[in-house]
């Protein structure tokens, strides 16, 4: 067969869409889809009519016509088959399947088009092979962009650290000065190292990178780091997850990835470095849409528990958990868990208590699931309240409020989007710190923690545009309490119940969080 052209068309001849797979004129294709209604008999069911030069082979599609012109000489077969995926192709990309949605997704449909017919001929192809080849999937961007994402985490991590760092000397300048001067710089320093000797006996196995930091906060440097690590939200997570799979699957960008890697992970490495021989490591990731008007839409939180044992002593161990109390959350064990001992005593063993854990391998042997729209299931609420101010602009009230007091968030973001063209806001009120962030047009509201200490705020600003420029509304943070309330309590051995030494870290952190 010769295929000259394919068009979306209405009922009246006029072309939607045409793709051309001959040299054709403009006029020369308009003339001959606007010549083909009138070529149209009543009363008789056809899938084409013909001319002195073309046949037209048709098939409707509600309002419109899907219309492919070819040659007298082609096969009328071959010609009905390849109608019929073209038609299976317009409802993949299309759902109204009307003008407007046929003009939003041309492109699409054309490049659709082009993989359906070459020069006039068909490809050997099917729906899910051309789905595949307009999707331009490649595997090689995907490295080029986690390769980058993760680069310009380790960037933003190194900066905030340093900031920190500069804020912390500044605490501890402006403190030595209000201390007074009955005491000398020297008994202070000494005053200093006595705590941070009182710190070091406990802190030297967890952290090997705690000297470096100021003697005050040698506590804080293992809680935040595994807070940077979650920071920027589960899109993160997941390049780093597919960069781990890149490397353990022996691709040649593991020699790229690597060092990239490795370099940002070195906050949630940390941990890592003080990790007994059995390490428990507990995440969470939740999920949340929520009406500005108020109202919960959708809530989805997602959690896995992971045990990996290093040495073969004690592989053969149980953890006794701290099982959730919210009957709404789904929990499945791993099938070589013992489910009757775990729904009867809370306890994670396997069901062959003669076989050890596998070594120095990531187990995830429990798994939840909480699905909800109970607004009292919200942990913070944000209630953002535009005004037209009837200056061309809005006055912009925005507040929060920790509604679950058992959580501890820290490093929380709340993103407001700005219009574009409309200058800098005027912040009026603050509770907090706000930088903006000119690139993605956004007003970044930070808070370093929120707790039932710190459990509400508000914000006040002003600038150009309308109440719908100012959503949605996307709030980051993370926190090392879970959600659902599960935690570890004690790790023993199998034969005999002595305790075994453990380490655990917790995880719980907002993949998507936003106000709509």
């Amino acid at each position: 067969m010769v295929l000259i052209a394919a068009a979306v068309c209405s009922k009246t001849g006029k072309a939607i869409i045409s793709r051309q797979f001959v040299e054709l004129t403009k006029s020369r294709i308009e003339g001959l889809v606007a010549a083909f209604p009138k070529l149209m008999t009543g009363g008789k069911q056809h899938t084409f009519v013909e001319t002195d030069s073309v046949r037209y082979v048709y098939q409707p599609l509600d309002t419109l016509y899907m219309l492919l012109i070819t040659t007298k000489t082609s096969n009328i077969l071959e010609d009905l088959e390849t109608l019929r995926l073209f038609s299976r192709v317009i409802p993949e990309y299309c759902r109204n399947m009307d003008e407007a949605d046929i003009l939003d997704n041309s492109f699409n449909l054309i490049f659709a088009f082009d993989e359906i017919v070459a020069l006039g001929y068909r490809e050997s192809v099917n729906l899910a092979q051309i789905r595949t080849f307009v999707e331009m999937d490649s595997h090689e961007e995907k490295v080029y962009n986690a390769v980058r994402e993760t680069q310009m985490r380790e960037a933003k991590n190194k900066m905030r650290e340093k900031a920190k760092e500069l804020q912390r000397a500044k605490l501890e300048a402006g403190k030595k000065k209000t201390t007074g001067g009955g005491i000398g710089s020297g008994g202070g320093m000494g005053g200093y190292g006595g705590g941070q000797g009182g710190y070091t006996a406990s802190s030297t196995p967890s952290s090997e990178s705690t000297p470096a930091e100021p003697p005050r906060p040698a506590y804080n440097p293992p809680a935040k780091t595994s807070n940077k690590a979650m920071k920027l939200g589960g899109k993160t997570r997941d390049v780093d997850s597919f960069v781990d799979q890149l490397v353990q699957e022996g691709e040649k960008v593991s020699t790229t990835v690597v060092p990239a890697k490795t370099g940002l992970s070195k906050p949630s490495s940390a941990p890592q470095i003080n990790t007994e021989a059995v390490h428990v490591s507990l995440e969470e990731k939740m999920i949340l849409t929520a009406g500005r008007d108020g109202g919960l839409q959708t809530m989805e939180v997602l959690g896995l528990l992971t045990l990996r044992v290093q040495e073969e002593k004690v592989g053969r161990v149980r953890l006794e958990l701290q099982n959730t109390e919210n009957k709404a959350v789904q929990l499945q064990t791993h099938p070589n868990i013992d489910k009757d001992l775990f729904r009867t005593k809370s306890i994670i063993g396997l069901k062959n208590p003669a076989k050890p854990f596998p070594l120095n391998t990531g187990v995830g042997v429990l798994k939840w699931r909480l699905q909800t729209t109970d607004e009292s299931s919200i942990p913070m609420s944000i209630n953002c309240w535009p005004s037209d101010n009837g200056q061309g602009g809005c006055d912009v009230n925005i507040e929060f409020e920790l509604e679950n007091l058992g959580l501890e968030l820290n490093d929380v973001t709340i993103a407001i989007p700005l219009p574009h063209g409309v200058g800098t806001p005027n912040i009026s009120e603050c509770e907090g710190e706000y930088t903006i962030d000119t690139r993605r047009q956004q007003l970044l509201w930070q808070h370093t923690i929120i707790d039932q200490n710190n459990k509400s705020g508000a914000m006040e600003f002003s600038v150009g545009g309308n109440p719908d420029d100012f959503f949605p509304v996307t709030v980051s943070f993370s926190s090392t309490k879970s959600y659902s309330g599960i935690k570890v309590l004690e790790c023993s051995e199998v034969d005999g119940g002595n305790p075994v030494k453990y380490s655990s870290s917790t995880q719980f952190f907002a993949e998507k969080y936003e106000i709509v």
